[in-house]
């Protein structure tokens, strides 16, 4: 019987960490949901499957959002990888949310 050898994964996927951010949102209020959806155009078209996401809503875990100092929502904190960022507001600026996440490869 033979086995067949499955490829090792590339090199490139193994060095490129993963982009870790977390969204903190109210609910289902309008800017919360435009920042969602914002930032799931901008993962399904930058970053593909490279990226973790937790999205918290701050009415259901208000002392997690003041331990994160989080004052502001919409909200995104990007943790990993350095250098850690900050962006508050519903996302719609596409540049400037691409530049805060160091993802390059968008001209408006």
């Amino acid at each position: 019987m033979r086995r067949k050898k499955t490829p090792a994964p590339s090199s490139a996927s193994a060095i490129t960490p993963a982009l870790v951010m977390c969204l903190y949102v109210v609910n289902s209020a309008p800017n919360s949901l435009l920042a969602i959806a914002n930032l799931a155009t901008i993962c399904k078209e930058f970053l593909k499957d490279n990226y973790q996401l937790e999205v918290v809503d701050v009415l259901e875990q208000p002392l997690r959002a003041l331990a994160d100092g989080i004052v502001v929502t919409p909200s995104l904190a990007k943790l990993s990888p350095s250098p850690a960022a900050n962006i508050v507001g519903n996302l719609s600026d596409k540049s400037g949310v691409m530049r805060a996440l160091g993802i390059s490869g968008y001209a408006p």
